[in-house]
């Protein structure tokens, strides 16, 4: 295939998304209204850090991926339209279409300006079922004029990317699925992906709200197991010798349970989980259907966020130095994306508390800033962030921060919680309580 694709929505999953299929010998049109993102694009320069989006973009960007604020020239352009815009969350927990509106609104009229025959839209947003029918499909036969399937097809292909592995994740899913109005638009997707995806994954093609349907339900599974391997964490901490990898590692072998998302620790965050949970709630209610277990999954998250504030205070208790350093301030490694992240909820319970922070992480500090400004310190590296604090968080699983711990010199008494049990409590040293969640702690140091 040698087909001229369009994305709309060049955000940290569409210039992603526009980034592999450049990478897979597709010629990209994006569509952006931030001309800031434009600019980049058409001069080869990630706006943003994603593990290998710089390299594509300087091999790509203003060649055979190319970038507009123009609806228009993505009708003219190409063929086939992925609209990857922001769908926020709105108050009762259901995701707010307007901005895929206000796309298929532009794209619409442009086709109905166009001579073209036809084209294809593709919704790739998270977006509450039943809105591609519903909603986005009339949205579309009354801007363009024409009939569904005679004039233009729509699917449904939603990514199962996260941030911090998006490039990966679009490359070498696991699963790709795939909604279409028409057997003919589902083929052409699928196509796009056989030539992108490295791992030829399964892809499975089916009715738009059954895809829909998948999206959450994929989701709100994910978070039910995250969160029973915390409760269990939760528990191993009070049992002399228990410790939750062991176990975890051990039950995961079962093909009923499979070792994936199954690591005590933290709640979840970011942009999907915290807010497809709440989707999930909100759409069985709608439809009357009891939904117990997802309400106890978003309850048992609410806890866990909790717990560490009540980890951390207890052992400040113990401590002369009462001020706490962070070590990992955004959801998960590798992007500055701190939304829903564990370690800003700990930060701003501290600062409740009128106790210290200081903080690192080597992409976050930015937006950290943004939010709470002057009333966390903000170290330039971890190794300051250490030397200036009596008990330090770790947040996030990093090989980098862990060598670096585990290297360290420590001139003075602190103590370190391990969120994710990564450290090798014997290369810390006498000077360092060492504390692990998940894991019973059997000594002061």
């Amino acid at each position: 295939m040698n087909e001229r694709i369009s994305v709309v929505g060049l955000g940290k999953l569409g210039l992603c998304f526009g980034a592999c299929l450049a990478e897979k010998g597709f010629k990209v049109v994006g569509v952006d209204i931030e001309k800031r993102i434009v600019d980049s694009v058409n001069n080869g320069i990630a706006p943003w850090f994603e593990p290998h989006l710089d390299e594509f973009l300087k091999r790509h960007g203003g060649k055979t991926f190319t970038a507009t604020t123009n609806h228009g020239d993505a009708i003219n352009m190409t063929d086939i339209t992925f609209i990857l815009v922001a769908t926020p969350s709105n108050p009762d927990g259901s995701f707010s279409n307007r901005f895929i509106e206000s796309a298929l609104a532009s794209l619409g009229f442009a086709l109905k300006e166009s001579k073209k025959d036809f084209h294809i839209f593709v919704i790739s947003s998270t977006v509450m079922p039943e809105s591609t029918e519903n909603v986005f499909i009339p949205l579309l036969e009354r801007y363009t004029g024409r009939k569904l399937n005679e004039g233009f097809s729509v699917c449904y292909d939603p990514d199962f990317v996260s941030l911090g592995n998006v490039i990966k994740g679009f490359l070498s899913p696991d699963l790709v699925i795939i909604g279409e109005s028409s057997s003919e638009a589902g083929s052409e997707i699928e196509a796009i992906h056989r030539q992108m995806c490295e791992n030829n994954p399964p892809i499975f093609r089916m009715s738009i709200i059954n895809a829909e349907l998948a999206k959450v339900a994929l989701n709100a599974y994910i978070t039910t197991k995250i969160s029973f391997a915390n409760s269990l964490a939760n528990l191993c901490e009070k049992i002399p010798g228990a410790d939750v990898d062991v176990i975890t590692r051990a039950i995961g072998v079962d093909k009923r349970i499979s070792p994936y998302y199954f690591q005590g620790g933290l709640a979840f965050g970011g942009t999907c989980f915290p807010r497809d949970t709440k989707a999930y709630i909100t759409l069985a209610k709608k439809y009357g259907v009891q939904a117990e277990i997802i309400q106890a999954v978003d309850r048992v998250n609410t806890y866990q966020n909790e717990y560490l504030v009540k980890k951390v205070l207890g052992e400040l208790n113990n401590t002369q130095d009462k001020t706490v350093g962070i070590l990992g301030l955004s959801f998960v490694p590798n992007t500055p994306v701190i939304t829903e992240s564990p370690a800003i909820k700990l930060i701003s319970e501290l600062l409740k508390h009128d106790i210290r922070v200081i903080a690192y992480d080597s992409l976050a500090v930015d937006n950290t800033r943004a939010i709470f400004g002057s009333a966390v310190e903000y170290a330039s590296s971890a190794e300051e962030c250490i030397k200036n604090a009596g008990v330090v968080v770790l947040t996030l699983r990093d090989a980098k921060l862990k060598k670096l711990l585990e290297e360290y010199h420590y001139s003075n008494s602190i103590t370190i919680i391990d969120c994710w049990r990564i450290l090798d409590r014997k290369k810390l040293g006498n000077k360092v309580k060492y504390v692990a969640i998940g894991r019973f702690n059997e000594q002061g140091r």
